[in-house]
């Protein structure tokens, strides 16, 4: 059997090179935006780390220099215009570009609307819908002067379905879909592609966190997690290997998308 020759070879870690690439990731610090920091990292990008979580945010930082990548780590509440504006001024500073921006931040309250507070509602769609429009209204000026980029926001399964005890996750990450769509035909004139990937339940502190509002036993919610065609929970790298394919070289045709990465939960 031949094997392919280092040309065919050197073509394919082509298509998927980030290599003089600038990210910026904001829920970094664990769980999804963990897991596509390191992999925007493997594959050459300079990863711009935001976060609450200092500590969780500079480890994860530190994890991805000792793999030999390039990252820092930035405190950035995505609530704050102020916040948003610093950050980004600190990358272009630093950095000169973003080329990749990819909205991870987000909170998962498991209440419907009568057992939700006004103040939980708010804290909700400002994390994970307001911090999209917040950091993107900063990084797209500098994309189009740089000459396009790429964003990718994270939306979810409830973003195309409603689920239980979940008003204010499933309105924001509803949002999530239909900002992405917008941002797509506003800006791709500006050769600024935006997608969004939809996982379905990923492994990670914030689904153990929902099984313990919830009051759950474990075992049995991460079992009932699993029940879907391809039978598991997914992984972070399982939503990191989608963001990589939308952030690299191979998408250059995809815009205005929603990628399902769910193991078959809405087949």
């Amino acid at each position: 059997m031949n094997m392919p020759s280092t040309k065919i070879a050197e073509r394919a870690a082509q298509l998927l090179s980030l290599v003089g690439k600038v990210a910026m990731v904001t829920g970094a610090a664990s769980g999804i935006g963990r897991g596509i920091s390191i992999r925007l990292a493997e594959m050459g990008a300079f990863v711009v780390l935001l976060d609450v979580d200092d500590i969780k945010g500079r480890a994860s930082a530190a994890e991805i220099g000792e793999q030999g990548g390039a990252a820092t780590f930035l405190n950035c509440d995505v609530r704050s215009a102020a916040e948003c504006r610093r950050a980004v001024k600190m990358v272009i500073e630093e950095a000169g570009k973003v080329d990749i921006l990819c909205n991870c931040a987000g909170v998962a309250i498991r209440k419907d609307i009568v057992e939700l507070t006004e103040d939980e509602w708010d804290y909700a769609l400002d994390v994970t819908l307001k911090g999209i429009y917040l950091l993107s209204r900063e990084v797209v000026p500098h994309m189009i002067r740089n000459g396009g980029g790429s964003i990718i926001n994270i939306g979810s399964g409830w973003s195309l379905k409603g689920g239980p005890r979940a008003a204010s996750y499933c309105a924001a990450k509803g949002g999530v879909v239909n900002l992405t769509r917008a941002m797509a035909i506003d800006h791709g004139k500006h050769n600024i592609r935006v997608n969004c990937v939809c996982p379905g339940d990923v492994d990670t502190p914030m689904l153990r966190s929902e099984c313990a509002q919830l009051g759950e036993d474990p075992q049995t919610f991460m079992r009932e997690a699993a029940n879907r065609p391809l039978g598991r929970v997914g992984t972070p790298d399982d939503i990191a290997n989608a963001v990589l394919f939308l952030a690299s070289p191979m998408a250059s045709w995809v815009t205005g998308a929603a990628l399902v990465v769910d193991g078959g939960g809405l087949a």
